[in-house]
């Protein structure tokens, strides 16, 4: 089959675009509740919005995806993420922004199970794996940007009175002048007007999907829940993103209560490090994996990311902005390595098993919500000890795992000449 460069590229554009508006959120966490005077546990409900449609969407989007193509439900993917950018731009206000950050949500987890094996049609079987990887690097390196672009629109759109370049100009007329940070709704509108119409006017290539793709029959999902290591995995993989999105959207409120630290100049920072260094993690991680067993793997990465959350929740403000980030570093290597474990733990019905396995993701509005919710009652500093639970609950999978087949490893000194 040929291969389509062109479609690769509009895939590692549609992670960019995944990444940029999901993870948008922790940086905006602090101005949020500021702005809307909002409690902790009613600024968690904004991530849990968007994580809720993540958990509720991935299998049903699958079904979908299945009986009208992949072009047709690009287009709902990203009609739905308009719909909801749109809706926000136009109605800044608390309770527009559940629900548009639910419909967004919807929208994303629609585009990621798309996306995979159109990449890996458009790519090439061969090639999956390398694009795989640049596809993550993508990702990170949008949620490393994004703070960056908050921090711009913050700058130069508070307290504005003209005088700035055409860009600026336009926004600073369409936006409420106490809430510059809701530019960004209006730019993520415009891009998701943009990938509308690239879509509509691009030939997809036809996927025939593997089995390991296909979402299957209910009756598999029953036979598959019914089994204690596949709900064991899912548990796993909800702690995993769990924990991920409560670093991410804690971090800079953190700061700003117990170092006073800017969450529009350095708050902002240490969120976009912390997602930096979470690329560079899924890059030592391969390393480490070709290696090491994969549990040993896991048991040392979550144990460091113990070790690095203690000293950003109890170091001194500057141990707590290095300590932030490179806890991002450590969790790197979890998605991958509990999925991978799950697979290879079960036989047969891949497909439907990574359709539960993705419905995990709601562990990123759960864990969000319960450390505001806590942190509302015993303090932030204390709530965002919870994350120590899922942390240990992702360090018992290293323990008690057992996979059919492990992860194939070499031996250093036969890596080194390999490469040399």
């Amino acid at each position: 089959m040929k291969r389509n460069q062109f479609i690769v590229f509009l895939i590692l554009v549609i992670w960019f675009v995944i990444s940029f508006v999901t993870n948008i959120l922790g940086p905006l966490m602090p101005v949020i509740i500021e702005n809307y005077q909002l409690s902790l546990t009613l600024a968690a409900f904004l991530p849990f919005s968007f994580f809720l449609a993540y958990g509720v969407m991935s299998i049903p989007a699958g079904l979908m995806i299945e009986k009208l193509g992949e072009k047709a439900s690009m287009l709902i993917a990203f009609g739905l993420t308009f719909a909801g950018s749109f809706l926000f731009a136009l109605f800044p206000v608390y309770s527009m922004a559940l629900g548009s950050l639910f419909i967004i949500g919807i929208g994303m987890a629609m585009l990621q199970v798309i996306i995979n094996p159109l990449m890996r049609v458009a790519g090439g079987e061969e090639n999956f794996a390398f694009y795989s990887v640049l596809g993550q690097l993508v990702f990170g390196g949008a949620s490393f940007i994004s703070p960056f672009v908050f921090t711009y629109l913050t700058r130069e759109l508070t307290g504005y009175e003209g005088g700035g370049n055409l860009f600026i100009n336009t926004l600073s007329g369409l936006i409420p002048k106490e809430l510059p940070w809701s530019s960004l709704y209006w730019i993520f509108t415009l891009v998701f007007v943009f990938m509308i119409i690239i879509i509509g006017l691009v030939r997809l290539p036809k996927v025939d999907l593997k089995e390991d793709e296909k979402t299957g029959a209910v009756e598999t999902y029953g036979k598959l829940l019914k089994n204690k290591h596949v709900t064991l995995f899912f548990l796993g993989m909800m702690a995993y993103v769990g924990t991920e999105q409560s670093i991410a959207n804690w971090m800079s409120k953190f700061l700003q209560t117990y170092h006073g630290i800017d969450p529009e100049g350095k708050g902002a920072i240490a969120i976009s490090w912390f997602w930096g260094l979470m690329s560079v993690g899924c890059l030592a991680g391969l390393l480490f994996l070709k290696l090491l067993d994969s549990k040993l793997v896991l048991k040392i990465f979550t144990t460091l990311s113990m070790a690095t959350l203690a000293a950003a929740l109890f170091g001194a403000v500057n141990i707590s902005l290095i300590a932030f980030p490179l806890t991002g570093f450590f969790i790197s290597v979890m998605f991958s390595i509990i999925f991978s474990l799950a697979l290879n733990s079960v036989k047969e019905h891949h497909g439907p098993l990574s359709g539960i396995l993705c419905s995990g993701i709601f562990g990123g509005a759960l864990v969000p919500l319960i450390v505001g919710w806590l942190g509302d009652i015993v303090g932030l500093k204390s709530a965002m000890l919870f994350i120590f639970i899922t942390l240990g609950y992702i360090l018992s999978i290293a323990f008690w795992a057992k996979p059919f087949i492990n992860n194939k490893t070499i031996k250093l000194s036969l890596l080194l000449k390999r490469t040399s």
